[in-house]
């Protein structure tokens, strides 16, 4: 039973993000456009270091101190 809930929801999320992107197209989003802005870059590099950055924080909590 569970592998045909997670094919199910696999083919939910799949949905999920073809709607998201007809909607953005619908409203004239280019999400190209958006990645390759500069203002674009430095959100994603922002991102990019504070998930770094919590990633290096829990594992070192999380690391056994053996």
């Amino acid at each position: 039973m569970p592998v045909s809930m997670s094919i199910v929801s696999l083919i939910k999320l799949v949905v999920w993000v073809f709607v998201l992107l007809l909607a953005l197209s619908f409203f004239g989003i280019s999400i190209q456009t958006i990645v390759s802005s500069p203002t674009g870059q430095a959100n994603f590099n922002y991102i990019y270091s504070i998930l770094h950055q919590l990633w290096q924080w829990s594992t070192f909590w999380i690391r056994p101190s053996a």
